[in-house]
């Protein structure tokens, strides 16, 4: 490549001598002044990759925008977290059979399902109404691991009202006991719960201790589904069963 002008008759070249690299000033009177510098030819080949190098790049660049995309939205889609964990806790009688391997690994799921929860506001939400089945707990004495099986309750329904917040909980054969209980906000998803009456049998009203409280915190929630905590660290896993029942007031 060369640059051309027609004052001084100079020319600059980069030839190289065996000490110095630097270039060599050279002078002429016979032609105009010349600014030298070495330069490959572009060949065909060249261009032709320089072209295609350009396009990789930009395909590059577009599969690294596209991916994490894809990746994100696939890692909010809760349906495959749910299958799992529906999956891990079927053959466990609903906590009662669960190893602490095996407590430890539903955790571990409800975890990942919790981080992609629907619901930011569960006690906004009218998802939250109706009775609800537990399918899996780690409390013990809902569970009644010890007493015999054939004394155990052999289901146990929560049903809240979340306009009226208003909680019932039940149990089926052999006692059908109830418990129902006011419910006070004290965040977007975390309750305190005050019992107020029992059941026995489902007949009988008795009046709740006053040391009978808890705390809950619903950490998921869609139509289907419910993950919850309490305050002594169990876990409540539960499945909507009819989303038009209503807690007596």
């Amino acid at each position: 490549m060369a640059l051309s002008s027609h004052s001084p008759h100079t020319v600059l070249t980069t030839a190289q001598s065996s000490t110095h690299s630097a270039p060599k000033l050279l002078h002429s009177h016979s032609s105009p002044t010349t600014f030298s510098f070495p330069t490959k030819p572009i060949t065909q080949q060249h261009a032709l990759s320089l072209s295609t190098t350009s396009v990789d790049t930009d395909k590059w660049r577009t599969n690294v925008s596209f991916f994490p995309t894809f990746l994100n939205k696939k890692a909010k889609d809760p349906k495959p977290i749910k299958e799992e964990l529906l999956e891990a806790i079927a053959p466990l009688d609903r906590g009662a059979d669960a190893t602490p391997e095996d407590q430890q690994r539903i955790d571990q799921i409800a975890r990942k399902l919790e981080a992609v929860n629907p619901t930011k506001n569960p006690l906004k939400s009218d998802l939250l109404n109706g009775k609800w089945e537990l399918i899996y707990t780690t409390s013990r004495s809902i569970l009644q691991t010890q007493r015999p099986k054939f004394l155990r309750s052999r289901t146990n329904f929560q049903a809240i009202n979340a306009d009226t917040l208003r909680a019932q909980n039940m149990e089926s054969w052999p006692f059908f006991n109830q418990v129902t209980a006011d419910l006070t906000p004290l965040n977007a998803r975390k309750v305190a719960v005050k019992f107020d009456f029992f059941k026995i049998a489902g007949l009988i009203p008795i009046k709740a201790p006053g040391r009978a409280h808890g705390e809950l915190e619903i950490t998921y929630l869609d139509e289907e589904l419910r993950v919850s905590r309490g305050d002594k660290g169990n876990l409540f896993i539960l499945k909507m069963v009819d989303p038009s029942y209503r807690v007596p007031i």
